[in-house]
Order: structure tokens, then C-alpha cells, then sequence
């Protein structure tokens, strides 16, 4: 009596702190079962008390359930939380995982020998196999390569069949289908000739067992009689086919996901499988999760309304994709900061008001760890790297190297130092920014960006980056007396790259929208939320659409109470102002959102700018730093020689005493705009092209003090 009250006492804490629909899914212990959940919606904690109420119950026996999913850091959460419910007997591991441990057991009776060795990476192999071809393919090229052939295998397509399959997914490294799937042949014949398999083959090569051998499969589901699948939205045909083998007809089978997560289409995961569940099981129960026990009210709405604001765009191909109903989520915290909507003048400034208001959050009791910046590509990085080192808050990269730590970039320094032990004298800043261009063309930079996407685009964001830098201090530099060369450009390279080594714990992180999926913090801010990067350009058809606006959707769910949503105008300091806001915020930022959001709606209105003149002669101005001045290079500066240069001075003791490049500070074109307009007060001086917030409230009094003639220490 007392054994059967303790274990009804232990079912009852097992089910304890479930709402209503958590606890559905937790009793629902036999046949198939499709629970829909919506981010913060608990989804892990009433999947695995659904696991431990089925094996207290004595429904499951541990050792017969098997429970999926999609990363080995949810695995191990997952294992965490079972053993905290007593059911840590209970196997949880990654498809991959799962299929890798019964192919070791079972290729030696199946197939005989030993299982080949797994390669970690892809690239050695493809680039022997383009070499076999006498193709030629550098390492973005080998990037994409590898991750086109990893789509082609989990879509179970071979190098036959590729070719019709690829003709709507674009070039991967510039390469058409055909020779896309001769590599891919070549590859697989690498892999046979040096006794090797991928990743790909794991799950592959256990499916053909599973066919094959009638024992083999005979044995599996004799150990597997129940599956439990998480992130069931992202499954790919070859996995699905793995999972199908598993279950061997059976339908004891528990899915997890949310259509509106769909984000990794490009490595294959489809939503079909789960949107299409009630098809393939009846008799399926169908349960949602729509309580949000993640994110503020404010936050929440905001994600229900990315969602529901979504139309077809016009003139673009469908193919037959359909938009699912997404849940609507339904908030449970308190209220918390409405949602904060900031239009920058560049990239620069962007990334400086971003580090400002973390630097605030984290005064005001935020940790640094609980702070995240997403962004669209990896490329973006950078400015933010730059921002937060030169604010002094501790950052790190997830899902990607630091930005001087990647391998293009390294390879493009060490192209610069060469090339500047070489270069002349007369190189001055007027030549540097065009042989940074020349130098690194070799490297694959080009003017324009390219279409493809991956490993190229991250390439040419990370070169583009260091030719923009090149304009930048070339800009910095005009009208000085000392010149600017190639090797001054690589010295103030290798200060950057050393001030960017921050302590990284406890850091602020920085991640692709994609690295992010699965994660959470107390504050988010979505940066670079123009047209070009959400939607990013090489969308091209509405399921590409529908995609960029659920990569947004993921974002904004990271959000727990604080969420910042951003965009800049140009690219660079003084560059034209060409950018728009993402079409994925019409209708939801507020009217009028601009780079100071205090200011009054009389000083938000924009009138339409005409070409920008010189204010002294009237002629128009061409370069960047003309129009940053207000006046073209032949007319006389309108400053006192003696102000300028006392604001070159105390700009030079503040680099100093920081460790930084003294151009982050401010450029020299700024210090003579600033000379020239000679501002009274805080207001004027914010009006100055190059004079951002950040820079207004750290500098801004020492700046007007040496305006009035004050000595400033």
C-alpha cells in the first residue's frame, strides 16, 4: 500500500507545474502524437515528463524508448532533465548518433571488417576530386562544394540524379549542375579509394542495412519500441527514410516541432513531415503549445505580428509552397520595455549605439551574458567586434571565428604586408584604398557582391570589410601632412586586430540569426535589418521569403524582456544614404522611427536631399570627405589651424590611454568639421557628420572645452 501511494505520489510531482496542454501531452503515453509548439512554449520540459510519466507508469521501459533530436547540446539538456525525473536510463541522441552506434554494431555481421574511418571534414576530399577533374576550386568554392553535396545525400539524391534535382538551387561556387555532379562523383570515389565515409554515409549507409538485412531490422525495433523526434520541423528525407525503418510500420511515435521555425531549408529540412503527420496518422491527436512562458507580452506580440503580416510577394515565383497557419503565441509573463525600433546614419554608427545601450544594460544590472547581438551573415561581425571592444565590453563569437582570426582575412594580411615592403614612397592615401582593392581582388573581393551564398558571400563580406576600412582611414587621413601609405594602412590593421581581444567571458554574444536557433537571453538586439540582408539579396522566389521572415521570427523569440531591432542608411560614414528599412517591419515599426528616438516628430521628417554642394563656391561635392567638410578641396578651410590642432592632440592622448587606433576616436575630417562649425552645445555638435551618440556623450564635453579655449586633461 505504501510503495503503491509513493509511486502515485511521484506520478503526481512528475505532472505537477504543467499546464493544461503540457500535461496532455505528458499523459498521452500510447499511439502517435503531433505536438505543435511555439518558442518559450516548454516544449523540452512536457516531452521529457512525458518520458518520465511513461516510465514511472511502467508504460515505457527505459531502455526501449528511444528519444531524438537535432543537436548533441539539446541531447545532453535533454539526458539532464531525465535524470532529473529518474529516467536517466532513457537513450537521447542526435540522429546521427543514434544511427552511427548501430551501424558500429552491427557492420560487422551485416557487412564484415571494420567500419571505415569517418572523415571530419569534407574539403581535403574535394579538392582531390576537383583536382582528379582538373577543375579548379579555392577554398570558398570547396566550402560551398561541401555543403551542396551534403544536401544532395541527405535529400538521397546521387550524382545521376543530382543534376535535375539542383537546376533551381543556383551555381555553389560558381559551378553549373553538371560539374557540380562530377565533383560529387569524383568525391565519392576519393572517399571508396582511401577506405573513408562522411557523416552523410552514417545515416546512409545504416538505412541501406536497415533495407538489406531482415535480421538487422528485426533487432532494432525489438529494442525500439517507442520514438520521441524533437525539432521535428527540421528533419530531412533521409532522415525521415531512417526514422520510417525505425518505427517498421508501427505508429508508436511522439513529434515535436513548429512550422514557423523552419529555418535550415538550404541543408535539407523540409516541414512537410510535420504539417503533412495527421496525413500519414489519422488518428493522431494533435496538441499545441501556444503559452509563452519566454518572453514579455511586448515581445511576443511583435513576433505574432512578423508572422501574421506576411503576403505573397508580388511578381515572385510560389512553386507550390504553402504558408502553414502559424500558432499564436500567448504570453504568461509580466509586462515588460516595448520593443525599440533605431534607424542609424552607417554601419558604424549602428554599431556604436548598439554598444552604448549594452553598456547601459549591463550598468543597470544586465549581465553581459544574458546580452546577445544577431545579425543575418557572418560579415556583419565586425563593426560590432569593433564597437563593443572600443566601448570595453567583453564579447564572443558564436558559431564563427573572430573576425581577424578568419582565414581569408589573415590571408589577405599577410597579401598587404608583402605588398607594403614592396611599395614605394609615393604611395600615398589616395592610391592606398584602389592597391587594397588590386591586392585583394586575388583573394576573391570584387566590387559588387556576388549571388551565391555560404562560404563565398562570407568570404567576400569579410574582404569587403577590410576595403571599406582602407576607405575609411584614407578619409581619416586627407589633408594630413603625414602620408598615408600601405604600410601605415597594415600597422593600424594590426592595432585593430589586438584591440579586438577582449575578455570573452562573460561576453556579450555575437551569432548569425542561424547560430542562434535553440537559444535564449534576457536581451536581444537584431541588427542590420535592411533590404539586401533580411531579406537577404539571394532570395529570389516566395519560399525564400517565407524563409527570411521565419529566420526574423527565431530572432525576436531569443528576446526574454529587452529587444532591439535596427538598421542603417549607408554602409559607411559619409556613403550614400541608399538603404531602406526590411520589408518585414512595414506596419510594425512605429511611424517615424529615425536615428534619435526622442527627438520630436517635426525633426524626424526627412525632405528629399539634393546633390550636395560646396558651401563656399556652390560646386558639387564628389568624395566623401568633401561632402563630410561642406566645402570642395580648393576652397580655403574655414578653421583655425590652432583649434584643429588642438582636437588632433587630446583625440591623440585619448587613443593612447585606451589602446586604440586614434582614427576610432574621431577621423581628421570630422576634428576639421568640428573646427569649421565651431557648435556651442551638446545639439550642434550631435549634428556633425561623423559624431554619433556614443561618441556625443563620451567626448562631446571634452570636444566643446577645447572649442571655448579650456585646457582639457
Amino acid at each position: 500500500m505504501t510503495e503503491t501511494t509513493d509511486m502515485g505520489a511521484l506520478e503526481e510531482r512528475i505532472l505537477a507545474g504543467l499546464d493544461e496542454e503540457q500535461r496532455q501531452v505528458a499523459t498521452t503515453l500510447r499511439g502517435p502524437l503531433c505536438v505543435l509548439a511555439g518558442a518559450g512554449t516548454g516544449k523540452t520540459r512536457a516531452i521529457t515528463h512525458r518520458i518520465a510519466y511513461g516510465v514511472h507508469t511502467g508504460v515505457y521501459k527505459p531502455s526501449s524508448l528511444l528519444a531524438v533530436t537535432f543537436t548533441a547540446r539539446a541531447a545532453a539538456e535533454m539526458r539532464s532533465r531525465l535524470r532529473e525525473l529518474g529516467a536517466g536510463a532513457v537513450q537521447t541522441r542526435t540522429f546521427h548518433a543514434a544511427a552511427l552506434r548501430q551501424l558500429q554494431y552491427f557492420w560487422p555481421q551485416s557487412i564484415g571488417g571494420q567500419l571505415p574511418s569517418i572523415v571530419d571534414y569534407k574539403a581535403p576530399l574535394i579538392t582531390e576530386a576537383a583536382r582528379r577533374l582538373r577543375t579548379t576550386a579555392d577554398r570558398a568554392t570547396v566550402r560551398d562544394l561541401a555543403s551542396e553535396i551534403e544536401w544532395a545525400k541527405v535529400s538521397m539524391l546521387t550524382p545521376e540524379s543530382y543534376v535535375a534535382a539542383a537546376a533551381d538551387r543556383g551555381q555553389p561556387g560558381g559551378l553549373d549542375p553538371i560539374t557540380v555532379s562530377r565533383i560529387f562523383q569524383a568525391y565519392e570515389d576519393v572517399k571508396t579509394d582511401r577506405q573513408f565515409i562522411d557523416f552523410e554515409d552514417v545515416l546512409l549507409l545504416t538505412v541501406a542495412i536497415l533495407e538489406d538485412d531482415e535480421r538487422v531490422a528485426a533487432s532494432v525495433r525489438g529494442q525500439y519500441r517507442h520514438f520521441v523526434v524533437d525539432e521535428y520541423q527540421d528533419v530531412s528525407p533521409l532522415q525521415q527514410r531512417l526514422l520510417d525503418l525505425w518505427l517498421g510500420g508501427r505508429d508508436e511515435l511522439c513529434v515535436v516541432g513548429d512550422a514557423s521555425q523552419t529555418i535550415y531549408s538550404f541543408t535539407g529540412a523540409t516541414p512537410r513531415h510535420l504539417l503533412d503527420f495527421t496525413a500519414t496518422y489519422e488518428q493522431a491527436p494533435v496538441v499545441k503549445l501556444v503559452r509563452d512562458y519566454r518572453s514579455t507580452p511586448q515581445v511576443v506580440h511583435l513576433a505574432n505580428r512578423v508572422l501574421a503580416a506576411r503576403r505573397p510577394e508580388p511578381g515572385v515565383p510560389d512553386r507550390d509552397i504553402n504558408w502553414p497557419t502559424p500558432l499564436e503565441l500567448i504570453a504568461q509573463r509580466e509586462n515588460g520595455p516595448e520593443p525599440t525600433f533605431f534607424e542609424a546614419k552607417d554601419d558604424e554608427a549602428e554599431a556604436s549605439e548598439i554598444a552604448q545601450r549594452i553598456k547601459k544594460l549591463i550598468a543597470e544590472g544586465t549581465p553581459a551574458s544574458e546580452i546577445a547581438i544577431l545579425f543575418r551573415t557572418n560579415g556583419q561581425s565586425a563593426a560590432y567586434e569593433q564597437a563593443l571592444a572600443s566601448a570595453g565590453v567583453g564579447y564572443l563569437l558564436r558559431g564563427g571565428e573572430r573576425f581577424f582570426a578568419r582565414r581569408e582575412v589573415r590571408d589577405a594580411m599577410l597579401q598587404l604586408r608583402s605588398a607594403a615592403r614592396h611599395a614605394t614612397t609615393e604611395v600615398d592615401g589616395a592610391t592606398v584604398p584602389q592597391l587594397t582593392r588590386d591586392i585583394l581582388v586575388s583573394l576573391g573581393y570584387s566590387a559588387t557582391a556576388p549571388a551565391a551564398s555560404g562560404a563565398v558571400r562570407e568570404k567576400w563580406e569579410s574582404l569587403s570589410a577590410l576595403v571599406a576600412l582602407a576607405d575609411e582611414m584614407a578619409e581619416a587621413r586627407a589633408g594630413s601632412e603625414v602620408p598615408f601609405t600601405l604600410n601605415t594602412f597594415v600597422a593600424e590593421l594590426e592595432e585593430r586586430a589586438a584591440s579586438q581581444h577582449a575578455p570573452t567571458v562573460q561576453g556579450v554574444t555575437l551569432a548569425s540569426l542561424h547560430a542562434a536557433k535553440g537559444l535564449e537571453w534576457d536581451a536581444v538586439f537584431l541588427v542590420g535589418l535592411s533590404e539586401g540582408l533580411m531579406p537577404i539579396s539571394f532570395a529570389d522566389d516566395q519560399a525564400g521569403y517565407d524563409e527570411e521572415r521565419r529566420l526574423l521570427y527565431v530572432g525576436i523569440t531569443r528576446a526574454r524582456v529587452h529587444l532591439g531591432l535596427s538598421w542603417s542608411l549607408a554602409r559607411t560614414p559619409g556613403g550614400r544614404a541608399n538603404r531602406r528599412p526590411s520589408r518585414f517591419l512595414d506596419g510594425l515599426r512605429p511611424a517615424g522611427t529615425s536615428r534619435v528616438a526622442s527627438a520630436p516628430k517635426a525633426a524626424r521628417r526627412r525632405s528629399p536631399a539634393g546633390p550636395p554642394k560646396c558651401r563656399v563656391c556652390g560646386t558639387l561635392l564628389t568624395s566623401a570627405t568633401e561632402r563630410k567638410l561642406g566645402r570642395c578641396g580648393n576652397c580655403p578651410a574655414g578653421y583655425d589651424e590652432a583649434v584643429f590642432e588642438s582636437l588632433r592632440a587630446w583625440r591623440l592622448q585619448v587613443a593612447q590611454a585606451n589602446s586604440l587606433p586614434a582614427f576610432v576616436i574621431f577621423t581628421d575630417a570630422t576634428l576639421m568639421a568640428i573646427a569649421e562649425s565651431k557648435p556651442d552645445g551638446l545639439a550642434g555638435l550631435g549634428q556633425v557628420s561623423g559624431v554619433g551618440k556614443g561618441k556625443l556623450e563620451r567626448y562631446g564635453e571634452a570636444v566643446l572645452a577645447i572649442l571655448a579655449g579650456d585646457t582639457v586633461d
